[in-house]
């Protein structure tokens, strides 16, 4: 199997050969395909999957072919190697494709964690095998002490190790801690992956509209926002 993402994101070719399998769980992304028609089949997901996809139907493409994933705007794609001891925990909505043969398990999270991710369950996947992995911006692996805290904002954790001791938390003084968003606070060992895409709408809107003063003269000056750039 061969996964090409090119330097711009966009879209990721795929190449399977012919002893190769995999499963898409977004089939609507597949936007070119190559290959013997009967080379893919679709299949109604369990009702786990359903709930936690919100997709109805997965697609398994089999080798010699070649297929086009297309990528929502902003996003990049990556793959990771797992492993039959690996014990990462997964936001589901991130896996985007997994290899055939690989083993998939439901995890129940703690009440608190699953009422500020609104998941109850994040999937354990058992290799050897190769996940996709869709994020907002880049993915980053960091990895965890078990003195020193990771913290990390909710919307960017992707994966973390089921062993892994996490906990809600803030950080910083006063000022701080009144001023971010809630984080994960993570101790343990082994890697925790981010996905690196800014959530500051603040930073974005300066980004784009320019910087403090001119936001300024636009609101208070006669004509300001068509004056003013």
């Amino acid at each position: 199997m061969k996964i090409t993402v090119p330097v711009q994101t966009g879209h990721v070719h795929i190449a399977l050969e012919e002893a190769d399998k995999l499963h898409v769980l977004h089939p609507k992304s597949i936007i070119a395909y190559q290959g013997a028609p009967h080379d893919r089949e679709d299949r109604f997901m369990d009702l786990a999957g359903m709930y936690r996809k919100k997709r109805w139907i997965r697609s398994l493409l089999s080798g010699p072919s070649e297929f086009i994933l297309g990528l929502p705007a902003g996003c990049s794609l990556e793959t990771v190697e797992i492993d039959e001891q690996s014990d990462l925990l997964f936001d589901f909505r991130h896996v985007i494709f997994f290899s055939d043969g690989m083993k998939l398990k439901s995890v129940i999270q703690k009440l608190k964690n699953a009422w500020i991710t609104k998941e109850f369950v994040r999937m354990r996947f058992s290799g050897p095998g190769r996940l996709g992995i869709i994020t907002a911006g880049d993915m980053k692996a960091i990895q965890l002490h078990p003195d020193r805290p990771l913290f990390v904002e909710t919307g960017a954790l992707v994966a973390y190790p089921e062993q892994a001791s996490i906990q809600l938390s803030v950080y910083g003084n006063k000022l701080a801690s009144q001023h971010m968003n809630v984080q994960w606070e993570i101790r343990g060992s082994g890697p925790v992956l981010i996905q690196t895409g800014s959530r500051d709408a603040e930073l974005e809107e300066q980004l784009q509209n320019g910087g403090f003063i001119k936001r300024i003269l636009r609101e208070v000056l006669p004509f300001g926002g068509i004056y003013i750039k």
